[in-house]
């Protein structure tokens, strides 16, 4: 008997929440057919099984542990096909949180270490940069 989209779907959602279009790419690498695939993710959608909300909210989490800032989880989300409203919603970047977060990180990072000069600072601040964080976050870390 043959597996239906669903049926893989729901094996799939089983071991980890997935965004709609994570969903959707997977299925389409396991070559089935558009049509039996957008039906079985508004039947799970439909179902409360999938959700691009309780996604983003498990992502955002497991990001945020891992020391990520909000700049780069909010282009992960897009890139997993997330709603720009959904983003917005769960992802505020003013959110005390991330003040916190990225004071975190650099502690972490650099301990209570002091800077020589302009290129130790920018190479921290790129550090920050690239694990996610904005550049009033990390201003407010060095004027600390």
């Amino acid at each position: 008997m043959a597996t239906s989209a669903k049926q893989v779907a729901v094996r799939l959602l089983a071991r980890r929440e997935h965004s709609a279009e994570e969903l959707r790419q997977k299925l389409v690498k396991r070559e089935f057919e558009a049509d039996d695939i957008a039906i079985a993710l508004l039947e799970l959608q439909q179902g409360d099984w999938q959700s691009d909300e309780r996604f983003a909210e498990a992502y955002i989490r497991s990001r945020r542990l891992k020391g990520f800032g909000p700049v780069r989880i909010a282009a992960e989300l897009r890139e997993r096909g997330v709603d720009e409203l959904i983003v917005h919603r769960y992802l505020s970047a003013d959110d005390d949180i991330w003040w916190q977060a990225v004071e975190h990180e650099y502690r972490k990072k650099y301990r209570d270490s002091r800077f020589e000069d302009y290129q130790e600072k920018a190479r921290r601040m790129r550090f920050l940069q690239h694990r996610g964080f904005s550049l009033e976050q990390i201003n407010e870390v060095f004027k600390k």
